[in-house]
C-alpha cells in the first residue's frame, strides 16, 4: 500500500509527461502499479486509455468508400472470405485465405482491405500452403451483411440494393474478385490428326465453383450483364463448375481478368 502524497506525485509526473517507467524508477514503485493509477485516473478525467479515434465506416458515417476495391473484396469474401467475432476480442475480423501459388493475387487482396479499410492494420496469418489476410474492424458487417452463422451454402446470400449497385457500377471487379478466390484459367488440349499428322490443340478456359446456389448465381448474372456466356454442370458432391470456354469470352476474362499470378 501506498500513502495518498506518493500518488499524488505519480499522477503529477505522468499529467507533465513522464512515461510510466521513468515514474516507477523514481518512485521505486511497480510499474504495473503505475499503470494502474494512470488508467484510473484518466478513466475518471473522462479521457479514455489508448486510442481515441475511432476509423469511420461509409455505411455508418458516410466515409467514402473506392467502389471498385470494394467490388473486388467482396468477390474475395463470398469465395474464400470469413467474419468471426471470438468472445476475447473487442471487435469482429475479417479473414480471406489465399493459396501461396499465387503471390500476386495476395498482393492484390490486402492492397483491397488496406483501401477499403484505410483506418485499420491488415495483417498476414501464415497458415500451411496459405496465407491468411486478415484485418479487424467493428464495421465489418456493415460492409459483409451477408455474415451470418453456418456455412455460406447453408444460408442465403443476397446482396442489399447498395451492393448490386456497386457491383453494377464495377461488375469486372467483383468477377474478378471471385475468380481470384473460388476460380482458374486453364488450358485444355486435345489432338487430332489432320492430314494423316497428329496435331495438339489448346484452348483456354475459365472456371468459377462454388457450392453456394446464391454465389453462383451472383457470379453468372454479372457475367451475362458483361456479355459472357458461359455454362454451368453440378458436381457430385453438390458444387457448381461454371465454365467459360468460347474463344471471344475468354479473350474478353483475359482482358478484364486474366491468369492468377
Amino acid at each position: 500500500m501506498y500513502d495518498i502524497g506518493t500518488r499524488r506525485r505519480a499522477l503529477a509526473l505522468l499529467r507533465s509527461g513522464a512515461t510510466n517507467a521513468a515514474v516507477a524508477r523514481t518512485l521505486h514503485i511497480p510499474p504495473g502499479t503505475i499503470s494502474a493509477w494512470k488508467h484510473k485516473d484518466r478513466a475518471q478525467r473522462g479521457e479514455c486509455p489508448g486510442r481515441v479515434y475511432r476509423p469511420l465506416c461509409p455505411r455508418c458515417d458516410g466515409r467514402g468508400l473506392d467502389e471498385a476495391a470494394y467490388a473486388y473484396l467482396l468477390g474475395l469474401y463470398l469465395g474464400d472470405g470469413h467474419i468471426s467475432h471470438p468472445r476475447q476480442h473487442r471487435v469482429p475480423s475479417l479473414r480471406i485465405t489465399l493459396d501461396d501459388a499465387w503471390p500476386g493475387v495476395q498482393q492484390e487482396a490486402v492492397t483491397a482491405v488496406r483501401t477499403v479499410f484505410p483506418d485499420n492494420t491488415a495483417s498476414w496469418v501464415r497458415k500451411v500452403g496459405c496465407h491468411d489476410v486478415k484485418v479487424h474492424s467493428r464495421h465489418l458487417v456493415c460492409l459483409f451483411p451477408q455474415h451470418g452463422p453456418g456455412r455460406k451454402h447453408e444460408r442465403a446470400i443476397v446482396l442489399e440494393q447498395w451492393q448490386q449497385e456497386i457491383v453494377d457500377a464495377h461488375p469486372w471487379s467483383f468477377i474478378r474478385g471471385l475468380i481470384h478466390s473460388d476460380g482458374s484459367r486453364i488450358v485444355n488440349w486435345t489432338e487430332k490428326t489432320v492430314g494423316g499428322r497428329m496435331k495438339r490443340y489448346e484452348y483456354p478456359r475459365y472456371f468459377f465453383t462454388n457450392t453456394s446456389d446464391d454465389i453462383t448465381r451472383l457470379c453468372t448474372d454479372t457475367l451475362e450483364r458483361v456479355g459472357v456466356s458461359w455454362r454451368s454442370r453440378r458436381r457430385a458432391t453438390g458444387a457448381h463448375d461454371v465454365s467459360v470456354a468460347r474463344r471471344d469470352d475468354v479473350a474478353l476474362m483475359d482482358r478484364h481478368v486474366g491468369p492468377k499470378r
